[in-house]
């Protein structure tokens, strides 16, 4: 992974009084009102004014990542319709159709679909409320795939990404391909992407 993980270590005491151990007296001790759980604080061995040392379970807590929810993009479907629009008005109705058809499908899914990523995977939900978007129709399972089973992934084109590209093994052992268009920021999306499955071999998109 591009990003390094933070993690929290023991309180450790110092002869000299260099700040090493975090003390929460027994009859005060609290975080923000309320009593550290038991798994997280134990007793201070030397076993000064009742004391706890917070333990490196917290560690746990410190290195978990946000969820990222790119923003939609509009450009790909409103090309599209234009191109659409163009074909129509010079009489090339045959081409002009499939066209069309396929910039308001991509409007009509800018408007619903979403790249959620939470701290271990990335998943395809639909809806303001971000609802499960059921099984992969193409291939099977649920549209959930773990970082750590991305092979390879690339982002087509940098300048303009129309497409996303990545492999994993979480569906099939021996890779499972999938293609998605990019109906997202595309910037959010590289950025993202780089952080959680790691670089690509092209280079980032620009500003949108």
């Amino acid at each position: 992974m591009a990003s390094a993980l933070l993690s929290a270590t023991h309180f450790l005491p110092s002869k000299s009084g260099e700040f090493g151990r975090l003390w929460l007296r027994s009859c005060r001790s609290s975080i923000r009102g309320k009593m550290l759980p038991t798994p997280l604080a134990r007793r201070d061995p030397a076993g000064c004014g009742g004391g706890f040392v917070i333990s490196s379970v917290l560690r746990r807590g410190a290195t978990k990542r946000d969820t990222v929810i790119p923003d939609p993009d509009y450009r790909i479907p409103i090309v599209l319709l234009g191109l659409a629009g163009g074909l129509a008005y010079s009489n090339n109705l045959l081409p002009a159709a499939p066209v069309g058809l396929l910039g308001l499908l991509l409007l009509f899914q800018t408007t619903r679909v979403r790249f959620v990523f939470d701290d271990e995977a990335l998943e395809v939900k639909v809806g303001e409320q971000l609802q499960e978007s059921g099984e992969n129709v193409f291939v099977g399972g649920k549209n959930r795939w773990k970082y750590s089973t991305f092979v390879n992934w690339e982002l087509w084109w940098p300048s303009f990404p129309i497409l996303v590209y990545f492999k994993e093994t979480q569906t099939n052992p021996q890779g499972q391909v999938h293609f998605f268009p990019v109906i997202f920021n595309g910037k959010q999306l590289y950025d993202v992407m780089v952080e959680r499955a790691g670089p690509s071999k092209n280079s980032g998109p620009g500003e949108s």
